[in-house]
């Protein structure tokens, strides 16, 4: 009943947004609370339970979203992301655009989650696009592939981390397997599968992107724009920031927080929080950016206030998404999915993926998907002989698959964009699921090879 419940939310949200054009925080909203009565819930926790869903997808995140969004628009508004794309393109030349975007994404991406990822490099992607005269998905899509292979793959991240705790595997191993799979994952789902995307959609790739986030990308002369490096280095620098405490924290404690942290250790941990992070970024580039360029006060704030109001909408989509997630997990149906594998016999390593993907298409949440799978499989583990990192890798996989619309980022694409549901469909989700076939298949070939 579960499932079929699930299957009869996912449907009513997409006739609710498609068919009749119903706002999609509205409709996430509906469909949650529609789905929580066919779950069976007492109406009495519906409201909690939907509550506690918003809030906890947009607890930090709504903090980093519009720090973030703030940091992007005074790069933006001084000249900063106009510099930045100029020399990309000088450098790199218009043919190997995608691949610039990838390795720089890629970079970030191992430093940074996934939104806050999005929210730094949407603006440069899409000031790198108006310049060179390319459509705006084009470097999209390279950019959204190697932000999601680090995020399912790599350590730091929160889930490769924490399903290394429950499996018990060494996080050295995960991150040299992970790093092969993410690069060659990044590069198919990435530049290889935007060309044939762009036959298929062409529509899509005709898309403005929706620009309101970080403002008319204006034109700028050198004498007026600040400096490549100094750009650069305001964009970066909530990644720098905590890629020093990631760095520390690997170094010195070996990568787990000590239970008696030292005053340096509580001083890395605090910089390294990606809240805290994006603020101390922000005041940074409200100087290099701002007063530093002899920008009045006023001015900066107006920049400040222009990103607020423009993110305003996406950021109740992402929180009307963690509500339908919460619904769906509060409901019970992640145990569904769990006892449907009970007893199987196929191996652990498919095993893993494929109860991940199925509660990645249930519940929307990669880390949730996760978390969940690997307490389902810890047990087949001591008798599999399977090794650990290999596990994780496998489970982050299928944690990444079939993004739709219970996936924030699902909704982060699209409102960035500007695409609608059934493009955001054929591309998002589509570039989600080939990460996640060429992820457990290139699992499968380490198996055999280091077996």
């Amino acid at each position: 009943m579960q499932l079929i419940a699930l299957l009869i939310g996912i449907i009513i949200l997409l006739v609710l947004i498609i068919k009749f054009k119903i706002n999609t925080f509205v409709s996430l909203v509906l469909t949650a609370v529609i789905t929580a009565i066919m779950l069976g819930m007492p109406l009495g926790k519906i409201a909690d339970s939907i509550t506690n869903g918003i809030g906890s997808q947009l607890g930090e995140l709504s903090m980093v979203f519009g720090f973030g969004a703030m940091l992007g628009r005074l790069v933006s508004d001084s000249g900063g992301a106009y510099i930045i794309a100029n020399t990309l393109i000088k450098r790199f030349g218009k043919q190997r655009l995608q691949i610039a975007v990838m390795i720089a994404s890629f970079i970030l991406g191992i430093a940074l989650f996934f939104e806050v990822g999005m929210v730094l490099l949407v603006p440069i992607v899409f000031a790198i696009a108006v310049e060179a005269g390319v459509p705006i998905l084009y470097l999209g899509i390279p950019m959204a592939a190697s932000l999601s292979v680090t995020h399912g793959f790599l350590p730091p991240h929160p889930a490769p981390v924490a399903i290394a705790q429950v499996l018990g595997a060494n996080d050295g191993r995960v991150l040299l397997f992970g790093f092969i799979i993410a690069i060659i994952a990044a590069y198919i789902a990435g530049p290889l599968f935007s060309r044939v995307a762009r036959k298929f959609i062409p529509d899509a790739f005709k898309a403005k992107g929706n620009l309101s986030s970080i403002g008319e990308i204006k034109h700028f002369s050198p004498e007026e724009s600040p400096s490549f490096g100094l750009s650069v280095l305001t964009a970066l620098f909530p990644v720098i920031l905590l890629a020093i405490a990631t760095i520390y924290t690997m170094a010195i404690n070996d990568g787990v927080t000590p239970k008696h942290p030292s005053m340096l250790d509580s001083i890395v941990e605090f910089i390294g929080s990606p809240s805290i992070a994006m603020l101390i970024s922000l005041f940074f580039a409200m100087w290099t950016m701002g007063w530093g360029r002899k920008r009045s006060t006023a001015q900066i704030m107006e920049s400040l206030e222009n990103a607020v109001k423009s993110i305003a909408m996406l950021l109740l989509i992402i929180g009307g998404g963690g509500a339908f997630k919460q619904v769906l997990i509060d409901g019970g149906v992640g145990k569904e999915v769990a006892k449907i594998f009970l007893g199987s016999s196929i191996s652990p390593l498919i095993l893993g993926w494929l109860v991940a993907v199925f509660l990645r298409i249930a519940l929307g949440s990669a880390t949730v998907a996760s978390l969940t799978a690997a307490g389902i499989v810890a047990p087949l583990m001591a008798q599999s002989g399977v090794d650990p990192a290999l596990m994780v890798l496998a489970i982050g996989a299928g944690s990444l698959a079939a993004s739709h619309v219970n996936d924030a980022g699902f909704w982060m694409f699209k409102e960035y964009f500007d695409l609608t549901v059934k493009q955001t469909l054929e591309t998002w989700t589509v570039l989600e699921s080939v990460i996640s076939v060429i992820g457990i298949v290139l699992v499968m070939i380490l198996n055999l090879l280091f077996h």
